[in-house]
């Protein structure tokens, strides 16, 4: 079996954007309701970086 990317089962991002537009994905999540719960704490912490949750667009694996 290869490795075809990342697993559907976690579908919903957290993405960090900087001061200069940059993104990074901080994690990945099986719920929105898990990653807006991440986001909002990251988003507490005073940072100056903005933190968006989206769902991934990755296509899915099929047997």
């Amino acid at each position: 079996m290869t490795d075809s990317g990342p697993e559907p089962t976690l579908p919903w991002l957290v993405v960090r954007q900087d001061d200069n537009g940059n993104r990074y994905r901080v994690g990945r999540y099986a719920t929105k309701t898990e990653a807006e719960q991440v986001a909002d704490r990251l988003h507490a912490r005073g940072a100056c970086q903005l933190y968006v949750v989206e769902r991934s667009t990755a296509p899915r694996r099929t047997a």
